[in-house]
């Protein structure tokens, strides 16, 4: 069976994490140079082979001195690992959308992790191109990457939580 590719619309995708601050608030940023790509044989996009590679420095939470602070060796040392990436080890479908697992690897960690994905359809645009839409959802412990950096509160707690949510809104576009 022929495998067909599928390239991501940079212009319609956004990659996303979120991490509670004093345990009160949660802090967004986004990786603003990331690719993605997949692989499939089937119409249904199960067996899928998915990658993605996101530019350590393109963080963005919306304030400078912290994106300074996230890209220094306090936290993902982009000087030393430029890049977070992902691979595939499985893409199977439950109840209509789909279990990703994968090996991710922060700075120069690889751990395996499992996503949650929900297929929002295919679509062709006004120029005849066919899109598939995803929604990417889950749940990693960044001190197993070697994301460490924190501080006590006078008050009792940590100044960063543990855990970092990751979301994504992916379209894909299918190449000829």
């Amino acid at each position: 069976m022929a495998t067909t590719k599928w390239v991501l619309d940079p212009a319609h995708s956004e990659l996303q994490f979120k991490v509670k601050h004093l345990m009160i608030t949660t802090v967004t940023g986004s990786f603003n140079d990331f690719s993605a790509e997949l692989t499939t044989d089937n119409e249904n996009f199960e067996h899928s082979a998915i990658s993605f590679k996101a530019g350590v420095s393109s963080i963005d939470t919306g304030n400078k001195d912290r994106d300074g602070h996230l890209v220094s060796a306090d936290f993902f040392n982009a000087e030393e690992f430029p890049s977070v990436s992902f691979e595939s080890t499985s893409f199977k479908q439950v109840d209509g959308d789909y279990k990703l697992e994968g090996n991710l690897t922060i700075k120069g960690v690889t751990k395996p992790v499992a996503l949650n994905v929900e297929f929002g359809g295919t679509a062709q645009d006004p120029w005849g191109n066919t899109k598939a839409g995803f929604t990417l959802s889950g749940k990693i412990n960044r001190t197993d990457f070697g994301l460490t950096y924190n501080a006590a509160l006078e008050t009792g707690g940590v100044m960063l939580s543990e855990d970092v949510r990751i979301l994504g809104e992916l379209q894909f576009a299918k190449e000829a």
